[in-house]
């Protein structure tokens, strides 16, 4: 089976600082793939590399069977989207036109719309909850309802391969478990590749279906939750105590911080 995404022995460098060293990873068709590891370890990098918005220094990366640079951006941004984990806002646009922009790699040279992409733009506002939206301002919404409508806007462009950075970092519980869950049924309705970076450990483990685990820019640990969230892979990588036992929810681990004041008692 052909991955969608397929990385070989990549390196990247900012000013010859080097962020990943030799990263070799292949995702297939349909998962959901999570990225995780502590602050500085080259997550955010990885997705702008398969994003096509960073070069690779050396090694080679494939989207969809095809080299990275065999696409030109438009082309890219027809099957590769991207839900950043800021935008910037500095026009008033509601939040009808800018899911709307998700059309944009499939206009034409004078940039109108169709009936069809009115339809694609509907279907998207409607799968997101965002619909109900439509006439309010992008400044006018809440955590919540913005990354729903950014994840709106990269639905529309009608992707096989979505990239969130950190889409639930500054969200509440109840909104984390909802975008999570959009991610989830986007991907097995539609067939998509999710691939995620994500600080916690818990969500990655109740939906990834692959996890990658980095550290300073290199692989600790790829596979599944139940072979990357382990005691010794986790103490590797994070360099604290953390206990990992048995989700009540299933046959998922769940990961608890050790705080210093407790390590006498475990």
């Amino acid at each position: 089976m052909t991955a969608t995404v397929d990385m070989r022995n990549v390196n990247f460098a900012y000013e010859h600082q080097s962020v990943l060293r030799a990263v070799s990873i292949s995702v297939q068709k349909g998962f959901f793939f999570i990225i995780i590891g502590p602050n500085g370890s080259g997550k955010t990098t990885l997705i702008k590399l398969i994003a096509g918005s960073l070069p690779a220094a050396s090694g080679s990366i494939s989207i969809l069977g095809n080299p990275i640079q065999s696409y030109r951006r438009k082309s890219l941004a027809k099957h590769v989207a991207v839900v950043p984990q800021m935008v910037s806002l500095d026009f008033p646009f509601t939040v009808a036109e800018f899911v709307s922009m998700g059309r944009s790699p499939h206009l034409g040279l004078l940039g109108f719309t169709t009936e069809a992409d009115a339809e694609i733009i509907e279907r998207a506002m409607r799968f997101t909850g965002t619909d109900q939206l439509a006439g309010r301002t992008m400044h006018q919404l809440s955590g919540g309802e913005r990354q729903r409508v950014l994840i709106a806007r990269a639905i529309c462009q009608e992707p096989q391969i979505i990239l969130l950075d950190e889409p639930t970092a500054s969200l509440d519980p109840a909104h984390q478990v909802q975008v999570m869950g959009l991610m989830e049924k986007f991907k097995e309705e539609q067939d998509v590749t999710v691939i995620m970076v994500s600080h916690d450990l818990n969500l990655a483990s109740l939906y990834g279906d692959q996890l990658l685990l980095l550290k300073q820019g290199e692989v600790v640990k790829h596979g599944s939750p139940l072979d990357v969230l382990t005691y010794e892979n986790l103490e590797q990588a994070y360099g604290c105590a953390m206990l990992v036992d048995r989700n009540p929810l299933g046959d998922y681990p769940r990961v608890t911080i050790v705080p210093q004041k407790f390590l006498g008692h475990v």
